[in-house]
Parts: structure tokens; sequence; C-alpha cells
């Protein structure tokens, strides 16, 4: 299936491919873990080793033996965020790519997973038109030699059980502690409706705001049940006197801007951090503080109170800032004074930014591997011992991020949300979607706050309805509308919460919704009913068409089942292996489908008000529904629609 030929690069710029070896440990589950080991050649006889490249130590250029006809790549595209690109030519690969998903012509596909080991990181990118790259370093230097596992691969029929089954023997095999989603704890608190304080008010956040909002939500009785206090509420001296335009001028400032306290700024929480708090939980709310790992983003001012307390865990980067120390004793401690003062002023929870600045700020320091997997060993204890783990890991999807957190159960899919942004929407959904691809199997996906006003609200709603993780909202002062949220959650704000994180139908995965025609097709599970999501994205907003059915959602067995639209309130029965074409008519066409699995003539829909209808339904018995909450419900019974 895969050929390879090896080689490394040196400090010199030389190549060498002797001493470069490619071994293949074909493993019971069907995964193909693929191992190097590498020894930089001698100067002269017995002389000193040559330095392999911190950039590109060692390469190893596959060749795909099959022909193949197109593949998903979901790469890094800036230091913190991925997305995927498609394409038919692997010359075309890019570079950072940390999953390669690629369909072959046998209809089979092929998955391929790169790792971050003890020491090296590994990513793919193109080579050749049926050939890519396996690039392999460390970002350090004095390393003479390579050795592990580099990546693991796959072929079969499902994308969703290759990556899975990859992902599990990756880790099995590097054993360092990282977790896969299964075996995480998903934070009771993100059950419910949250909202942040970032679209409201921005670096501009204060009590007064802060509580203004609260009572918006207790007046129009929206049951949020969490609050993020979001950048900056710290004092950041170097705001003082500053004036800025718009948004770019702000987040300018904002970059070159460093903590001097991690007590609340005094002319906007003039009563203090807990004051706010504690005056916001009055409301029923449970609250959370977010902060970059940096303390804030051009680290500790030297010359302020918080340098005072966090000195001798600080480090300086190559950028002359005063950041944490990546060694895991120094990050604990570093961490540990934030969280003993947030828990301190009655904070429930932590969302931690910037989390992807190993290369920015800590590069040639050690190896890559061992860099992050002590930063967040360090970082992770904090959370756990203040905050049962209860975290949104945010800005943190480099590879090296993802295969070092041990325990933390939620993570950022894509960039920020841009409100009032319809371009930007298509984007935020393909990021979200294929990203949780490969995130997925790490954690719940969190898809990002949204606006309940934004032009493109209901289709937010509805993706974050199917995301499977959390779902909060950044709106402004006085700007909430209920409606928007009522279809997501019951009377108390718990969410009716998908079973897993949301990805794309497995006839989705390697084609490019947004040039192909087809529609994106969106799937999870909730208990033993199908969920799909089909959206038309199309970049120039034409009609496109898709295929529905239950074999394209993974996890979903029925012989029969009814399969209900949300909206239209329509109803087919189909059987295993049938289907139904549609077709969308424009990007304001989207679709929702409940498949409900039929039992001796009769499957259960649920709440016909809510998106996520089967996760209203208590139980089912003798053929009569109990909600966990009354409702207009629905149910399917002798090949007929009935509504209540």
């Amino acid at each position: 299936m895969l050929e390879y030929k090896a080689y490394m690069n040196l400090i010199t710029g030389e190549t060498a491919s002797d001493r470069v070896y490619v071994k293949e440990d074909r493993l019971d589950n069907g995964v193909v873990a693929v191992y190097i080991d590498a020894m930089s050649p001698a100067t002269i006889a017995d002389g000193p080793l040559k330095n392999l490249d911190r950039e590109f130590g060692v390469g190893i250029d596959v060749t795909i033996d099959e022909k193949f006809k197109s593949y998903m790549a979901d790469y890094r595209r800036c230091e913190f965020w991925c997305q995927p690109a498609f394409g038919k030519d692997m010359t075309d690969i890019p570079d950072e790519t940390q999953l390669l998903v690629t369909e072959l012509e046998s209809g089979e596909f092929l998955v391929a997973v790169p790792v971050v080991n003890d020491k090296y990181k590994t990513v793919f990118k193109g080579k050749g038109k049926n050939t890519f790259t396996a690039r392999i370093f460390s970002w350090c230097d004095d390393l003479y030699n390579c050795k592990g596992l580099t990546f693991v691969y796959a072929t079969g029929k499902k994308v969703s059980e290759l990556t899975t089954k990859s992902v599990k023997s990756a880790l099995k095999i590097l054993n360092n502690g990282t977790r896969h989603r299964e075996e995480r704890r998903y934070p009771e608190i993100f059950d419910y409706l949250g909202w942040c304080s970032w679209d409201s008010m921005q670096i501009r956040v204060c009590e007064d705001g802060l509580l203004e909002k609260c009572e918006e939500f207790k007046t129009k009785e929206i049951p949020v049940k969490w609050a993020i206090i979001d950048d900056m509420w710290a004092e950041i001296r170097d705001f003082y006197g500053q004036e800025y335009n718009d948004f770019g001028d702000m987040v300018g400032l904002m970059h070159r801007s460093a903590m001097w306290h991690f007590e609340a700024d005094p002319y906007r929480f003039p009563k203090g951090l807990a004051h706010t708090i504690g005056k916001m939980k009055e409301y029923g709310l449970k609250i959370g503080m977010w902060h970059p790992t940096t303390g804030y983003w051009r680290g500790i001012d030297p010359d302020g109170e918080a340098y005072k307390y966090l000195k001798d865990y600080l480090m300086e980067s190559p950028q002359k800032y005063l950041v944490p120390d990546w060694h895991k004793d120094k990050s604990y401690m570093y961490y540990k004074t934030f969280h003993d003062f947030f828990r301190q002023c009655g904070a429930d929870f932590v969302k931690i930014d910037n989390q992807s600045m190993t290369n920015r700020y800590y590069k040639g320091s050690a190896p890559v591997g061992q860099v992050a997997r002590e930063f967040h060993a360090g970082l992770e204890a904090s959370v756990g011992e203040h905050f049962d783990n209860c975290m949104i890991n945010c800005m943190g999807m480099a590879s090296e991020d993802m295969w070092s957190r041990s325990v933390s159960p939620i993570s950022r899919c894509s960039g920020d949300f841009l409100p009032e942004n319809k371009e930007w929407f298509t984007k935020h959904i393909l990021m979200c979607a294929y990203n949780s691809v490969i995130q997925g199997e790490f954690y719940w996906c969190d898809w990002d706050m949204w606006w309940t006003d934004d032009g493109q609200a209901s289709k937010n709603s509805l993706m974050r309805a199917i995301s499977g993780g959390p779902i909060y909202v950044s709106d402004m002062i006085d700007r909430s509308r209920k409606p928007l949220l009522e279809p997501l959650a019951l009377a108390d704000g718990k969410i009716l919460r998908c079973d897993r994180p949301c990805t794309p139908t497995n006839d989705c995965v390697a084609f490019n919704p947004t040039t192909s025609g087809k529609a994106l097709k969106l799937q999870n599970m909730a208990g033993e009913h199908g969920i799909m999501a089909v959206l038309n994205i199309d970049e120039k907003a034409k009609a496109v068409k898709a295929t529905i059915s239950g074999d394209d959602i993974d996890g979903f067995e029925a012989d029969e089942y009814a399969v209900y639209e949300h909206f239209s309130k329509e109803m087919k029965i189909l059987k295993k292996g049938g289907s139904l074409d549609i077709e969308l008519k424009n990007d304001d066409d989207y679709r929702l489908y409940i498949f409900a699995p039929i039992h001796d003539g009769f499957a259960a829909i649920g709440r016909t008000d809510k998106f996520i209808s089967p996760k209203t339904i208590e139980y089912v018995c003798d053929k009569k529904i109990k909600l966990v909450e009354d409702g207009p419900y629905a149910y399917v019974e002798d090949g007929k629609l009935i509504c209540k």
C-alpha cells in the first residue's frame, strides 16, 4: 500500500540517506504503525556527529501505490488553528497537515495520522501527485538520532472507524498518559447554556456591564447557567490612556500589552473580582475565568505586581517577553498562583487561551514533545486541583498540544466567531466539522460562542445543537433573543446535547462541499437515534443535492426507521440500505433530520419544538412516550406521523 524513501537533513545543510531506516508494524486491529530509526553520520571516520536540522530533521517520502480519487488534509493554517484542504494531487497537501484522509478508487479510504512522540513531531506535506512527505523535527539543536513512532495509518470503508482505531493504537504505543476522548469526563456545567463576555464587551469588560447582562437574562427568562469573564478583566496598565478606532487597532493594543496584576482592573472592577463574581452568582450562574497561558498576550510586566508572585516560575522568551517556564514543576506553580486567586474569588472553571505557543516561546530550549508534555502536565495538574478538570482549551490545535493534554475534556475547534459575516460562517463550519474528525478523538469540540441576533443565528443555533459540545453565546447587552435558544435546551437551561463530536458523513469527508455541487451532511447520535444536519455552503450559493440515509450515520443501526425533518415536519419510512434524494436551493436552505428506529411499528420522535428531539424522551413503554418536560411531540405508528 505505502512505499517509503527516508533521509535525514543535517544542520550543516547536508542530506544523508544511510543510517535511516523505516519499519512497519502491522497491528492486530489492521492499523499499521510506522517507525523511524536514524543516526546522524560522523564528519569523518569516528569523528563528531552532526546535528539533525531542528526544522526538518528526518523525512520519509511516502508513495501510495494505489490510485486515489481525492483527499482531505486537515492542516495547521496558522499558529493556533487548523482547517481542511481538499484536492486530487498530493503535491498540494499543505505543510503541517495533522490528518490525511484519502479516498481510493477501490472505494476504500486510507487514513494517516502523524503523531508527536517524546521528542519529535511529525507532520505531512505534499511531495508529488501520489506522494507526501512525513516531516519529522524537534525544534531543538544538539539531537543526533531520531527514533520512534512517526505515524499510523489504516485502510477500510469507514473514516471514523479508521481514525478512532489509528489514534487509539498510537496512544497505546506512546503510553504517555494522554487519553482518548472516551476515557475523559465531560463536565456537568457544560451541559447547560452559557454566555461569554468577549463579543459583547471585549477588553472593556466591567462589573456594571456583566451585572446588566445578568439582569437581562433574568428579565427575559433566558436560562443561562454559566458565564465566562473574558479578555481582559485584569489590570493591564498598557491600556491606560490608549484609544483604538476599530477591531484591528484593539487587537494591536492587546498584543503589545503585558499583565500588570491578576487582580481585576481597579477602574472597571472597583470592588475587586471576588465582588463581581459574588454578585453574578446571585443570579444563579457558575463563573469561569478566561486567561491566556502567558498571563496576557505579551506576558507578565516585569514592573508589575503579578511579577512579584510569579517571578520564580517565569522565563524570558526569544521576544524578550516574560512567559511561564515550561518545566512541569514551574508550569504547575505558575498556573497554581492564578488558579488559587480565581478560586478565592469564587470562580468555578477556566478557559485557557494561547496554548499553541511552543514554537514561538520555547523553540530551541528542548525537544517539542518534551516541552509540550511538561507544560501541559503543569497546567492540567493545577486545573484538576482547583476546578476538577473543568476547562475549555483554546487556541491550541497544534498536534503537540492534542497529543500532550492528558485529561482536559473540551477544546475549541475553529478560529474566533465573527458576527455579521456570512462568508465567515462557511469557513467556520468547515473548520469546526472537519477539524473534529481528528480533534474529536481527543476531546469534545467547542464550536465557539455566537450571537442570537446575527444574520446567521438560526444556522449557528442548529450547528451548536448537533456539535455535541458546549453551547454558549456572546450577545451584546440587550440583544439576546430567547427564541433562538429555546430549540437547544429545556426550561432549566439544560442543553439537549448529542452523544459525541459532530463530523461530516463518510461520503462527505474527502470532497470540498463549497465547490462539489454536493451538500454538506453532518452527523451525530442521540441514544439510538441518528441526527443529521444538511447545509448548502456552495461558494456560489447554487443549488446542491444530497442523498440521505441512516447508513451515513456512524453507530446508527435499524432494519427500518422513520426519517423526520424538523423544519418541514415531513416524515418518510426507510428500510436499511434505503435512501432519500434531496435538493437545497441556496445557501439559506438547510435541513435537520431525525432517524428514529421503528420497533414493532412504533418510532419515537420526541418534542418537535426542539432540535435534538430524542433527548426530550425520558422513556418509551408500550408505545407511549414519557417526556422529560412537557411540550409538543411526535411519534410514528403504523407508518403514520402522529403529532400531539
